[in-house]
Protein backbone atom coordinates (compact mmCIF):
# COMPACT_ATOMS: atom_id res chain seq x y z
CA UNK A 1 0.00 0.00 0.00
CA UNK A 2 3.02 2.35 1.09
CA UNK A 3 3.61 2.55 -3.14
CA UNK A 4 0.39 3.85 -3.89
CA UNK A 5 0.10 6.17 -0.49
CA UNK A 6 3.59 7.84 -1.36
CA UNK A 7 4.20 7.03 1.77
CA UNK A 8 8.38 6.63 2.13
CA UNK A 9 9.11 6.09 5.92
CA UNK A 10 12.92 4.65 5.17
CA UNK A 11 15.43 7.27 4.70
CA UNK A 12 19.12 7.43 3.99
CA UNK A 13 21.12 8.46 6.81
CA UNK A 14 23.50 9.98 3.92
CA UNK A 15 21.57 11.97 1.77
CA UNK A 16 18.51 12.10 3.30
CA UNK A 17 16.67 10.36 0.22
CA UNK A 18 13.53 8.23 1.16
CA UNK A 19 11.97 4.86 -0.39
CA UNK A 20 8.44 3.04 0.70
CA UNK A 21 10.02 -0.11 1.10
CA UNK A 22 13.66 -1.03 2.88
CA UNK A 23 15.24 -3.04 -0.09
CA UNK A 24 14.67 -0.02 -2.08
CA UNK A 25 16.76 1.83 0.42
CA UNK A 26 19.43 -0.90 0.72
CA UNK A 27 19.95 -1.06 -2.84
CA UNK A 28 20.27 2.94 -2.76
CA UNK A 29 22.70 2.92 0.02
CA UNK A 30 25.05 0.74 -2.06
CA UNK A 31 25.70 4.17 -3.70
CA UNK A 32 27.76 5.68 -1.24
CA UNK A 33 29.36 2.49 0.17
CA UNK A 34 30.67 2.19 -3.54
CA UNK A 35 29.68 -1.69 -2.78
CA UNK A 36 29.32 -3.45 -6.08
CA UNK A 37 28.61 -7.27 -6.02
CA UNK A 38 27.23 -7.63 -9.37
CA UNK A 39 30.43 -8.79 -11.90
CA UNK A 40 30.33 -8.63 -15.67
CA UNK A 41 31.75 -12.87 -16.42
CA UNK A 42 32.74 -11.27 -19.99
CA UNK A 43 35.01 -8.54 -19.21
CA UNK A 44 35.14 -8.15 -15.42
CA UNK A 45 33.28 -4.96 -14.77
CA UNK A 46 31.37 -4.48 -11.46
CA UNK A 47 28.68 -2.53 -10.69
CA UNK A 48 25.97 -1.58 -7.77
CA UNK A 49 22.87 -2.73 -9.11
CA UNK A 50 21.79 -5.86 -10.98
CA UNK A 51 19.86 -3.81 -13.20
CA UNK A 52 22.94 -2.26 -14.38
CA UNK A 53 25.02 -5.36 -15.13
CA UNK A 54 22.23 -6.74 -17.27
CA UNK A 55 21.69 -3.35 -19.37
CA UNK A 56 25.81 -3.68 -19.63
CA UNK A 57 25.74 -6.96 -20.74
CA UNK A 58 23.93 -6.08 -23.72
CA UNK A 59 27.15 -4.54 -25.09
CA UNK A 60 28.74 -7.81 -25.47
CA UNK A 61 25.57 -9.60 -25.95
CA UNK A 62 24.24 -7.09 -28.96
CA UNK A 63 20.72 -7.42 -27.43
CA UNK A 64 18.28 -5.01 -28.13
CA UNK A 65 14.59 -5.45 -27.11
CA UNK A 66 13.09 -2.13 -26.88
CA UNK A 67 11.93 -1.27 -29.84
CA UNK A 68 10.69 1.74 -31.29
CA UNK A 69 6.74 1.36 -32.94
CA UNK A 70 7.34 4.38 -35.71
CA UNK A 71 10.58 3.32 -37.57
CA UNK A 72 11.63 -0.13 -35.81
CA UNK A 73 14.73 0.83 -34.67
CA UNK A 74 16.08 -0.92 -31.39
CA UNK A 75 17.96 -0.26 -28.55
CA UNK A 76 19.95 -1.46 -25.93
CA UNK A 77 18.11 0.82 -23.02
CA UNK A 78 14.77 1.95 -22.80
CA UNK A 79 16.36 5.52 -21.72
CA UNK A 80 17.31 5.67 -25.01
CA UNK A 81 14.40 4.48 -26.67
CA UNK A 82 12.28 7.04 -24.48
CA UNK A 83 14.53 9.73 -25.59
CA UNK A 84 14.59 8.48 -29.65
CA UNK A 85 10.67 8.86 -29.81
CA UNK A 86 11.15 12.38 -28.97
CA UNK A 87 12.53 12.66 -32.59
CA UNK A 88 9.13 11.17 -34.11
CA UNK A 89 6.79 13.84 -31.55
CA UNK A 90 9.37 16.73 -32.28
CA UNK A 91 8.79 17.51 -28.45
CA UNK A 92 12.03 19.51 -27.43
CA UNK A 93 11.74 20.43 -23.65
CA UNK A 94 15.12 22.34 -22.82
CA UNK A 95 16.30 25.68 -24.77
CA UNK A 96 19.20 27.62 -23.55
CA UNK A 97 20.49 30.88 -24.34
CA UNK A 98 21.98 29.29 -27.92
CA UNK A 99 18.68 28.76 -28.52
CA UNK A 100 19.73 25.26 -29.20
CA UNK A 101 16.94 22.77 -28.48
CA UNK A 102 16.94 19.35 -26.44
CA UNK A 103 14.82 16.69 -26.16
CA UNK A 104 16.24 14.84 -22.78
CA UNK A 105 17.28 15.82 -19.45
CA UNK A 106 20.80 16.19 -19.66
CA UNK A 107 20.00 19.79 -21.35
CA UNK A 108 21.86 20.51 -18.50
CA UNK A 109 25.82 19.45 -19.99
CA UNK A 110 24.68 21.99 -22.42
CA UNK A 111 24.40 24.75 -19.85
CA UNK A 112 27.62 23.98 -18.76
CA UNK A 113 29.08 24.20 -22.12
CA UNK A 114 28.25 27.86 -21.28
CA UNK A 115 29.12 28.24 -17.52
CA UNK A 116 32.48 26.32 -18.37
CA UNK A 117 31.30 24.70 -15.09
CA UNK A 118 33.51 21.12 -14.84
CA UNK A 119 32.18 19.88 -11.59
CA UNK A 120 32.90 15.86 -12.07
CA UNK A 121 36.32 15.44 -11.16
CA UNK A 122 38.81 11.81 -11.99
CA UNK A 123 40.09 10.79 -8.05
CA UNK A 124 42.93 9.36 -9.74
CA UNK A 125 44.45 12.26 -11.69
CA UNK A 126 41.91 15.49 -11.28
CA UNK A 127 41.07 16.04 -14.94
CA UNK A 128 37.75 17.59 -14.69
CA UNK A 129 34.93 17.16 -16.64
CA UNK A 130 31.38 18.49 -17.37
CA UNK A 131 29.53 15.20 -17.88
CA UNK A 132 29.21 12.03 -16.05
CA UNK A 133 29.42 9.96 -19.32
CA UNK A 134 33.15 11.55 -20.35
CA UNK A 135 33.91 11.00 -16.60
CA UNK A 136 33.05 7.43 -17.25
CA UNK A 137 34.63 7.16 -20.28
CA UNK A 138 38.07 8.84 -18.61
CA UNK A 139 37.92 6.50 -16.30
CA UNK A 140 39.03 3.43 -18.47
CA UNK A 141 42.13 4.89 -18.92
CA UNK A 142 42.57 4.00 -15.29
CA UNK A 143 40.64 1.06 -15.13
CA UNK A 144 42.03 -0.34 -18.24
CA UNK A 145 38.50 -1.66 -19.13
CA UNK A 146 38.34 -2.50 -22.56
CA UNK A 147 34.81 -4.11 -22.80
CA UNK A 148 34.34 -4.26 -26.96
CA UNK A 149 36.47 -7.44 -28.15
CA UNK A 150 37.64 -8.36 -32.07
CA UNK A 151 36.08 -11.59 -32.64
CA UNK A 152 38.85 -12.02 -35.03
CA UNK A 153 41.79 -11.88 -33.43
CA UNK A 154 40.54 -11.31 -29.82
CA UNK A 155 41.85 -7.69 -29.41
CA UNK A 156 40.09 -5.39 -27.42
CA UNK A 157 38.97 -2.10 -27.14
CA UNK A 158 38.04 0.82 -24.59
CA UNK A 159 35.40 2.48 -27.58
CA UNK A 160 32.50 0.72 -29.76
CA UNK A 161 34.15 3.12 -32.36
CA UNK A 162 37.69 2.14 -32.08
CA UNK A 163 36.41 -1.71 -32.59
CA UNK A 164 34.45 -0.59 -35.66
CA UNK A 165 37.69 1.27 -36.99
CA UNK A 166 39.69 -2.04 -36.23
CA UNK A 167 37.36 -4.02 -38.00
CA UNK A 168 38.34 -2.89 -41.30
CA UNK A 169 41.63 -4.30 -41.56
CA UNK A 170 39.99 -7.95 -41.11
CA UNK A 171 37.14 -7.08 -43.76
CA UNK A 172 39.12 -5.53 -45.99
CA UNK A 173 36.79 -2.74 -46.09
CA UNK A 174 38.22 1.02 -47.20
CA UNK A 175 35.30 3.47 -48.01
CA UNK A 176 36.93 6.43 -48.59
CA UNK A 177 38.66 6.47 -51.94
CA UNK A 178 41.02 8.96 -53.56
CA UNK A 179 39.41 10.99 -57.18
CA UNK A 180 42.56 11.77 -58.43
CA UNK A 181 44.25 8.12 -58.51
CA UNK A 182 41.54 5.31 -57.89
CA UNK A 183 43.71 4.50 -54.35
CA UNK A 184 41.23 3.26 -51.37
CA UNK A 185 41.55 3.70 -47.58
CA UNK A 186 40.14 1.89 -44.54
CA UNK A 187 40.03 5.70 -42.42
CA UNK A 188 38.95 9.40 -44.00
CA UNK A 189 42.22 10.79 -42.26
CA UNK A 190 44.56 8.67 -44.14
CA UNK A 191 42.93 9.72 -47.33
CA UNK A 192 43.10 13.36 -46.39
CA UNK A 193 47.02 12.98 -45.51
CA UNK A 194 47.44 11.18 -49.11
CA UNK A 195 45.57 14.04 -50.98
CA UNK A 196 48.74 16.15 -50.23
CA UNK A 197 50.28 13.83 -52.53
CA UNK A 198 47.71 15.12 -55.23
CA UNK A 199 47.26 18.87 -54.36
CA UNK A 200 51.05 19.49 -53.60
CA UNK A 201 49.71 21.35 -50.48
CA UNK A 202 52.35 21.66 -46.63
CA UNK A 203 50.20 22.61 -44.48
CA UNK A 204 52.45 21.89 -41.23
CA UNK A 205 55.36 24.49 -41.35
CA UNK A 206 58.53 24.16 -38.73
CA UNK A 207 58.34 27.33 -36.32
CA UNK A 208 62.11 27.27 -36.15
CA UNK A 209 63.22 27.15 -39.61
CA UNK A 210 60.29 27.68 -42.04
CA UNK A 211 59.92 23.67 -43.87
CA UNK A 212 56.66 22.47 -44.93
CA UNK A 213 55.50 19.33 -44.54
CA UNK A 214 52.18 17.31 -45.54
CA UNK A 215 52.03 15.45 -42.76
CA UNK A 216 52.06 16.43 -39.03
CA UNK A 217 54.03 12.78 -38.28
CA UNK A 218 56.55 14.50 -40.81
CA UNK A 219 57.19 17.82 -39.15
CA UNK A 220 56.97 15.86 -35.47
CA UNK A 221 60.40 13.89 -36.94
CA UNK A 222 61.78 16.96 -38.45
CA UNK A 223 61.24 18.82 -35.74
CA UNK A 224 63.57 16.08 -33.57
CA UNK A 225 66.34 17.77 -35.59
CA UNK A 226 65.86 21.28 -33.19
CA UNK A 227 64.92 19.82 -30.31
CA UNK A 228 67.81 17.07 -29.99
CA UNK A 229 65.39 14.66 -28.73
CA UNK A 230 66.66 11.34 -28.37
CA UNK A 231 65.95 8.51 -30.69
CA UNK A 232 63.59 6.22 -29.78
CA UNK A 233 66.39 3.28 -28.99
CA UNK A 234 65.55 -0.56 -27.81
CA UNK A 235 66.96 -1.62 -24.39
CA UNK A 236 67.04 -5.14 -25.52
CA UNK A 237 69.83 -5.25 -28.76
CA UNK A 238 70.53 -1.24 -28.58
CA UNK A 239 69.01 -0.14 -32.24
CA UNK A 240 67.86 2.95 -32.50
CA UNK A 241 64.82 4.27 -34.28
CA UNK A 242 63.55 7.97 -34.91
CA UNK A 243 59.67 7.13 -35.71
CA UNK A 244 57.67 5.54 -32.73
CA UNK A 245 55.77 3.83 -35.33
CA UNK A 246 58.61 1.63 -36.20
CA UNK A 247 60.34 1.57 -32.89
CA UNK A 248 56.80 0.04 -31.80
CA UNK A 249 57.15 -2.72 -34.39
CA UNK A 250 60.97 -3.87 -33.85
CA UNK A 251 59.79 -4.16 -30.17
CA UNK A 252 57.45 -6.70 -31.33
CA UNK A 253 60.63 -8.68 -32.56
CA UNK A 254 61.39 -9.04 -28.92
CA UNK A 255 57.93 -9.30 -26.88
CA UNK A 256 56.02 -11.23 -29.15
CA UNK A 257 56.30 -15.24 -29.40
CA UNK A 258 56.46 -16.91 -32.90
CA UNK A 259 54.08 -19.35 -32.43
CA UNK A 260 53.32 -20.18 -36.47
CA UNK A 261 56.09 -22.70 -37.34
CA UNK A 262 56.69 -23.53 -41.00
CA UNK A 263 56.88 -27.31 -41.29
CA UNK A 264 59.03 -26.93 -44.45
CA UNK A 265 62.02 -24.94 -43.60
CA UNK A 266 61.30 -23.69 -39.68
CA UNK A 267 60.76 -20.02 -40.06
CA UNK A 268 58.51 -19.06 -37.18
CA UNK A 269 55.80 -16.50 -37.75
CA UNK A 270 53.91 -14.16 -35.08
CA UNK A 271 50.49 -14.62 -37.33
CA UNK A 272 49.16 -17.10 -38.82
CA UNK A 273 49.00 -14.95 -41.87
CA UNK A 274 51.84 -14.66 -42.65
CA UNK A 275 52.89 -18.18 -42.13
CA UNK A 276 50.42 -18.85 -44.75
CA UNK A 277 51.91 -16.46 -47.33
CA UNK A 278 55.17 -17.46 -46.81
CA UNK A 279 54.33 -21.39 -47.35
CA UNK A 280 53.57 -19.99 -50.94
CA UNK A 281 57.45 -20.04 -51.25
CA UNK A 282 57.58 -23.76 -50.59
CA UNK A 283 54.30 -24.61 -53.08
CA UNK A 284 55.44 -22.06 -55.64
CA UNK A 285 52.02 -20.90 -55.49
CA UNK A 286 51.36 -18.05 -57.01
CA UNK A 287 47.67 -17.43 -57.04
CA UNK A 288 47.65 -14.02 -58.15
CA UNK A 289 47.26 -12.80 -61.64
CA UNK A 290 48.04 -9.84 -63.60
CA UNK A 291 44.94 -8.79 -65.82
CA UNK A 292 47.41 -6.38 -67.97
CA UNK A 293 50.23 -8.89 -68.72
CA UNK A 294 49.80 -12.30 -66.75
CA UNK A 295 52.24 -12.20 -64.69
CA UNK A 296 51.63 -13.99 -61.56
CA UNK A 297 52.33 -13.21 -57.72
CA UNK A 298 52.56 -14.81 -54.51
CA UNK A 299 51.04 -11.78 -52.60
CA UNK A 300 48.10 -9.67 -53.54
CA UNK A 301 50.01 -6.81 -52.00
CA UNK A 302 52.65 -7.77 -54.85
CA UNK A 303 50.65 -7.65 -57.19
CA UNK A 304 48.44 -3.97 -56.08
CA UNK A 305 52.24 -2.90 -56.44
CA UNK A 306 53.36 -4.42 -59.67
CA UNK A 307 49.86 -3.01 -61.41
CA UNK A 308 50.91 0.58 -60.19
CA UNK A 309 54.01 0.27 -62.53
CA UNK A 310 51.18 -0.49 -65.33
CA UNK A 311 49.27 2.37 -64.03
CA UNK A 312 52.12 4.50 -63.19
CA UNK A 313 50.76 6.02 -60.16
CA UNK A 314 53.26 6.71 -57.58
CA UNK A 315 51.76 7.38 -54.32
CA UNK A 316 54.15 7.12 -51.70
CA UNK A 317 55.72 11.19 -52.18
CA UNK A 318 58.92 12.17 -50.47
CA UNK A 319 57.61 15.10 -47.68
CA UNK A 320 61.59 16.54 -48.40
CA UNK A 321 62.19 17.04 -51.99
CA UNK A 322 58.53 15.64 -53.60
CA UNK A 323 60.38 12.40 -55.47
CA UNK A 324 57.26 9.82 -55.77
CA UNK A 325 57.78 6.25 -55.26
CA UNK A 326 55.75 3.42 -56.00
CA UNK A 327 55.93 1.45 -53.16
CA UNK A 328 56.35 2.95 -49.30
CA UNK A 329 59.51 0.73 -48.98
CA UNK A 330 60.99 2.61 -51.36
CA UNK A 331 60.25 5.82 -50.17
CA UNK A 332 61.43 4.65 -46.77
CA UNK A 333 65.14 3.79 -48.21
CA UNK A 334 65.21 6.94 -50.36
CA UNK A 335 64.29 9.30 -46.83
CA UNK A 336 68.04 8.32 -45.95
CA UNK A 337 69.33 10.18 -48.67
CA UNK A 338 67.83 13.25 -46.95
CA UNK A 339 68.19 12.38 -43.18
CA UNK A 340 71.97 9.75 -44.08
CA UNK A 341 70.15 7.69 -40.99
CA UNK A 342 71.53 4.09 -40.62
CA UNK A 343 69.44 2.93 -38.18
CA UNK A 344 70.23 -0.97 -38.38
CA UNK A 345 73.44 -1.47 -36.13
CA UNK A 346 75.37 -4.66 -36.24
CA UNK A 347 75.60 -5.84 -32.69
CA UNK A 348 79.21 -7.37 -33.69
CA UNK A 349 81.03 -4.59 -34.44
CA UNK A 350 80.14 -0.66 -34.40
CA UNK A 351 78.48 -0.91 -38.34
CA UNK A 352 75.81 0.31 -38.77
CA UNK A 353 73.39 0.14 -42.39
CA UNK A 354 70.72 2.12 -44.15
CA UNK A 355 68.38 -0.90 -44.68
CA UNK A 356 67.69 -4.14 -42.95
CA UNK A 357 68.93 -6.59 -45.58
CA UNK A 358 72.24 -4.86 -46.23
CA UNK A 359 72.60 -5.73 -41.97
CA UNK A 360 71.57 -9.19 -42.62
CA UNK A 361 74.22 -9.82 -45.43
CA UNK A 362 76.51 -7.91 -43.75
CA UNK A 363 76.26 -9.92 -40.32
CA UNK A 364 77.04 -13.51 -42.52
CA UNK A 365 80.84 -12.31 -41.93
CA UNK A 366 80.50 -12.12 -38.85
CA UNK A 367 77.98 -15.52 -38.50
CA UNK A 368 79.76 -17.46 -41.16
CA UNK A 369 76.45 -18.06 -42.46
CA UNK A 370 76.73 -19.40 -46.25
CA UNK A 371 72.69 -20.12 -47.14
CA UNK A 372 72.99 -20.26 -50.88
CA UNK A 373 73.84 -23.78 -52.22
CA UNK A 374 74.94 -25.02 -55.80
CA UNK A 375 72.83 -28.48 -56.06
CA UNK A 376 75.03 -29.81 -58.61
CA UNK A 377 78.80 -29.84 -56.30
CA UNK A 378 77.18 -28.77 -52.84
CA UNK A 379 79.11 -25.55 -52.47
CA UNK A 380 77.83 -22.80 -50.25
CA UNK A 381 78.10 -19.29 -50.69
CA UNK A 382 77.35 -16.35 -48.88
CA UNK A 383 75.58 -14.32 -51.48
CA UNK A 384 73.63 -15.02 -54.10
CA UNK A 385 75.26 -13.29 -57.11
CA UNK A 386 78.81 -15.41 -55.56
CA UNK A 387 76.77 -18.84 -56.43
CA UNK A 388 75.17 -17.46 -60.03
CA UNK A 389 78.73 -16.85 -60.74
CA UNK A 390 79.85 -19.82 -59.80
CA UNK A 391 76.80 -21.81 -61.28
CA UNK A 392 78.48 -20.51 -64.30
CA UNK A 393 81.53 -22.43 -64.35
CA UNK A 394 80.17 -25.46 -62.32
CA UNK A 395 77.85 -25.72 -65.37
CA UNK A 396 80.68 -25.60 -67.97
CA UNK A 397 83.20 -27.48 -65.80
CA UNK A 398 80.23 -30.53 -65.90
CA UNK A 399 79.70 -29.70 -69.84
CA UNK A 400 82.84 -30.07 -70.44
CA UNK A 401 83.71 -33.58 -68.31
CA UNK A 402 80.51 -35.21 -69.72
CA UNK A 403 81.86 -34.14 -73.21
CA UNK A 404 85.59 -36.05 -72.31
CA UNK A 405 83.69 -38.88 -70.85
CA UNK A 406 81.67 -39.61 -74.19
CA UNK A 407 84.71 -39.47 -75.87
Amino acid sequence: MKIHTAEKPHTCDQCGKSFPQKRNLDEHKKIHTLEKPYTCDQCGTSFPFKGNLDAHKRIHTGEKPHKCDHCGKNFAQKGNLNVHMKLHTGEKLYTYQCLKSFTQVPFNDQVKIHTAEKPLNCDQCGKSFSQKGNLNEHMKIHTGERPFACDQCEKRFTHKGNLNEHMKIHTGEKPYACDQCGKSFAHKTNLNDHMTIHTGEKPHTCAQCGKSYARKGALNDHMKIHTGENLHICDQCGKSFRKSGVFKVHLLTHSRERLHNCDQCGKSFFRADFLKDHLKVHTKEKPYVCSLCGKSFRQTSALKIHQKRHSGVKDHACSECGKSFFTDGALKVHQSVHTRETPYKCSHCDKSFKRSEYLRIHERIHTGEKPYHCHSCGMSFTHLSSLNRHKKKCMSEITSSSSSSDL
